[in-house]
């Protein structure tokens, strides 16, 4: 069986959207002749853990891990506050203190890709011994972080391994490049490393059509795109049970960079208006809210109408969007056309209606026009959103919000590994003719 070398920091215990990427990829591959070997962190820095991903590690597989010095751990200390991450402080719309500031600032200019930049150099080192003694057919990375891309790039070139690099993310292109405080040299070391990974991968692929139209534009030949997906066994043994009341659920983190304020708006006058809908509606958020974005949520929606789980293991996030009568998305307010929550994939299994709010043009509209999952309106759409939501109100009213049947099946994560395979073929076809 051929072999891959997945370089990734994300890996089981961690908890939340990001680890699945590369676990469900390598869940799959052995069905189609490769076999997944593993890079990882062997001490990370995880905001979320959940010892529930364990299951997908496929057995017998090699897995090997290295140690890294995290700038997460010394800004936590730093701080002072245990709970208090550096993703955390930059989407955060509170005041920052200087002393957090200073940290934004450090992180940006000192630790280039990103804040895992230091494991770069053991881990290059790391896997230059292990190769020596044990080959590989090819290399896939996964970004962000774009310490795995950097990791990868460097080792491809040692060893003149073929390489398929993954953007689930962009580089100098993501929403959040911007709120960093870069100086003008730190900003061209950012984009010349990103120009040498585009353009020496032997594939470059990305999680949305949009996202690769743009690695396209900055040297990436030919980028393909790898959705996110959904696993068809993760839901193998919910059983939906619909909530009675009138449930609007939203899955994931929520910042001020996807807060709806005229779709509270429109929400806190249907509750004033309406009072069989201030009894029956609940919007329930699953996952962690930023504080200042949680205030103002509250200062729209009365307590009573206001349900928080926090972070909870994903199979009940999973039990509860199959639960609800209402699905909500939010897509970020920048650089949002190629934004693809990894949530929706499971919203789209779900098979409740959507409710999406971003560009109407974007890489998530064309997915549920696709898959005939729901509606998509933009931020500003008012009218549009209340005029949905009673309509919808009144269906649930008549016990007839029905569940959505749109074609979803090339989505699964067995089907996007597929893809993936196809790729790890072709580059390792074209190193060898």
């Amino acid at each position: 069986m051929k072999k891959v070398l997945i370089v990734t920091y994300y890996w089981p215990p961690a908890g939340g959207i990001g680890v699945l990427r590369c676990l469900k990829i390598t869940k799959y591959l052995r069905s189609f002749g490769w076999e997944p070997i593993i890079f990882t962190v062997e001490n990370p820095s995880y905001p979320f853990v959940d010892n529930s991903n364990n299951k997908d590690i496929p057995d017998g597989i090699t897995i090997l891990k290295c140690p890294v010095l995290e700038f997460e751990n010394l800004f936590k200390k730093a701080v002072k506050k245990e709970q208090q991450s550096i993703n955390n402080v930059v989407f955060s719309s509170g005041e920052k203190s200087l002393l957090v500031k200073l940290g934004l600032w450090v992180r940006a200019n000192y630790f280039i890709p990103d804040a895992k930049a230091l494991w770069i150099k053991p881990s290059v080192k790391f896997l230059s011994k292990y190769l020596k003694e044990n080959k590989v057919d090819a290399i896939f990375s996964d970004g962000p972080p774009h310490t795995n891309t950097v990791i990868a790039q460097k080792i491809a070139k040692k060893f003149n391994i073929p390489w398929l690099s993954d953007y689930q993310d962009p580089w100098t292109q993501v929403d959040y490049y911007d709120k960093f405080p870069l100086s003008k040299s730190s900003d061209r070391k950012h984009k010349e490393l990103e120009r040498i990974a585009l353009t020496t991968a032997s594939k470059v692929v990305s999680a949305s059509p949009s996202f690769s139209t743009g690695l396209e534009e900055l040297g990436a030949v030919n980028p393909g795109v790898i959705y996110y997906g959904y696993d068809e066994e993760d839901f193998r043994d919910i059983k939906p049970d619909l909530d009675l009341l009138f449930t609007v659920v939203h899955a994931g983190i929520l910042a001020s960079d996807r807060l709806p304020n005229n779709l509270l708006k429109v929400l806190s006058e249907l509750i004033e208006e309406d009072e069989l809908f201030k009894q029956k509606f609940r919007l329930k958020l699953i996952g962690s809210v930023d504080d200042g974005t949680l205030k103002i949520i509250a200062s729209y929606i009365p307590q009573t109408n206001l349900v928080l789980t926090g972070v909870i293991p994903r199979n009940q996030v999973l039990q509860q969007i199959c639960n609800t009568q209402i699905l909500l998305n939010l897509v970020n307010k920048v650089n949002s056309k190629g934004r693809i929550p990894g949530k929706i994939y499971e919203y789209f299994r779900a098979r409740r209606p959507i409710i999406s709010i971003g560009d109407t043009q974007g890489d998530v509209a064309h997915l549920i026009a696709e898959t005939k999952s729901g509606e998509c309106f933009e931020y500003e759409d008012y009218e549009g959103l209340k005029k949905h939501l009673k309509t919808l109100f009144k269906a649930y009213l008549s016990n007839d919000l029905l569940s959505k049947e749109g074609q979803i099946d090339y989505l699964s994560n067995f089907n996007q590994t597929k893809k993936v395979a196809q790729y790890l073929d072709e580059i390792i076809y074209d190193e060898n003719k």
